[in-house]
């Protein structure tokens, strides 16, 4: 696992360099939605369609959905509850509620699962996150960041499902493999080019996100510290709670696994546009996946030990 993860830190690694470097004079930001589009809207929903079409979802994948949707239901129970006793105020506590139970399930997840166990687990983190984090993260995610946040009412939850192209892949590529129906091998080949291009994009589109300075967020000790309970249930706790309700769920090998290493991604990235949208501490939140990800690297292969 250590060699594919040094891989992808190298590919992170020129994101970030970019940000700071912005060769060509090229703004990073405008860089980074640039091709977090080209991936949301194409290259993705392609990958999404063929991998589920090849594997057509069974009882594990609802195993795979009902341990993504707890893992999701206890970060956000929980660290609601730290937040409500810490006293935070609204727009930290969103940020911080939303980057503990959302991980990066895609971005980095897909990645990490394609090269660590093979491309069969792709699938694993695809139905992770279309079949519950994204549902989830849509309806509960975005009233939770509108509650919370100082501007913005929250969108109908099935409005902005519809909106995401993922998704309608996925229900086309579910509702073609259950039916038998198969892949065309021209198709087949332009599905696979296409959804070629998403890791290393994603991956470079992760470092562009990544921000190394707090900013408004504060200094180094006090972030820390106020980081630390999400930090902790992220890529500890919830990971925890993943491998006990996958077991109870019983999932088993291989699938418990990649399953689990999903539950340990550290935050999604998708959420820094969430708290821009709707008011809650985008510095707060951008610190969190920046410290979350670069610690990732090195609980990933702690949990990758254990569950071996």
């Amino acid at each position: 696992m250590w060699d594919a993860l040094l891989q992808m830190a190298c590919l992170i690694a020129c994101g970030a360099a970019w940000r700071r470097l912005r060769p060509g004079g090229v703004d990073p930001d405008g860089a980074r939605r640039a091709l977090t589009a080209a991936v949301f809207h194409l290259f993705l929903p392609a990958l999404v369609l063929e991998v589920l079409w090849r594997n057509p979802p069974g009882l594990d994948a609802l195993r795979i959905a009902g341990t993504a949707a707890a893992v999701v239901l206890l970060g956000l129970a929980a660290a609601g509850l730290w937040c409500r006793l810490a006293r935070l105020p609204g727009p930290q506590a969103g940020a911080l509620v939303l980057a503990a139970a959302f991980p990066n399930a895609t971005y980095l997840g897909l990645p990490v699962l394609e090269a660590t166990f093979g491309p069969w687990a792709r699938a694993v983190a695809i139905q992770f996150d279309l079949y519950a984090c994204t549902p989830l993260l849509l309806s509960l995610g975005i009233a939770l960041a509108a509650a919370w946040g100082r501007a913005g009412e929250a969108a109908h939850p099935l409005g902005a499902l519809l909106r995401v192209p993922p998704f309608w892949a996925a229900l086309a590529g579910t509702l073609l493999g259950l039916a038998g129906v198969p892949l065309p091998p021209a198709l087949a080949g332009l599905l696979g080019l296409m959804g070629a291009a998403v890791v290393p994009l994603m991956l470079l589109a992760l470092g562009l996100a990544l921000r190394w300075r707090a900013g408004a967020a504060g200094r180094a000790g006090p972030l820390l510290r106020l980081l630390a309970p999400a930090l902790a249930l992220r890529l500890l706790l919830l990971p925890a709670a993943g491998w006990a309700v996958a077991r109870a769920l019983a999932l088993g090998p291989p699938l418990l696994a990649p399953t689990v290493l999903e539950a340990a991604m550290p935050s999604m990235v998708f959420g820094v546009v969430l708290a821009d949208r709707y008011g809650l501490d985008a510095a707060l939140y951008a610190a969190l996946v920046t410290v979350s990800t670069t610690l990732a690297f090195l609980t990933l292969p702690l949990w990758h030990a254990l569950l071996a």
